[in-house]
């Protein structure tokens, strides 16, 4: 995916969070939105923090899924989607802890029952740590 693809799905994930965040009914009633929009938007920091660093290779693709798995796994498959060695890169511990705690009971929020407007906070402040770790900006 081009780089400008991931900026536009992340203009959208920001404007769904500050759509959230303004509704006075609360984040609750935008969680299963939220869920899947915090997702989309965890991935492709990644793919754009790849794509400026000039190590993503063509056609390479995150899947949230992979967040779930091992350490160990996810940073061979990360690995497989780039041309740099994976320990090279710059703070890349830290993006990926915050993009496994983003994406820990992500399934719940999208699926399950009502959960509570300081859990959903916890992954939007996770969101804009990473997006600041990434050094993406608007």
């Amino acid at each position: 995916m081009k780089e400008e693809r991931h900026i536009e799905i992340l203009k959208e994930v920001l404007d769904e969070i500050e759509i959230a965040l303004r509704d006075e009914r609360g984040l609750v009633t935008h969680q299963r939105r939220l869920a899947f929009s915090l997702s989309l938007g965890v991935v492709n920091l990644i793919e754009l923090y790849f794509h400026k660093l000039s190590i993503i290779k063509e056609g390479a693709k995150i899947n949230h899924k992979w967040l779930k798995r091992k350490r160990e796994t996810l940073f061979e498959h990360l690995q497989q989607q780039i041309i740099s060695p994976i320990d090279s890169i710059e703070n890349i511990n830290s993006i990926v802890d915050i993009a496994i705690k983003i994406e820990e009971k992500r399934d719940d929020l999208a699926y399950g029952a009502p959960s509570t407007e300081k859990v959903i906070q916890e992954k939007i402040n996770l969101f804009f740590e990473l997006k600041g770790i990434t050094r993406w900006k608007i």
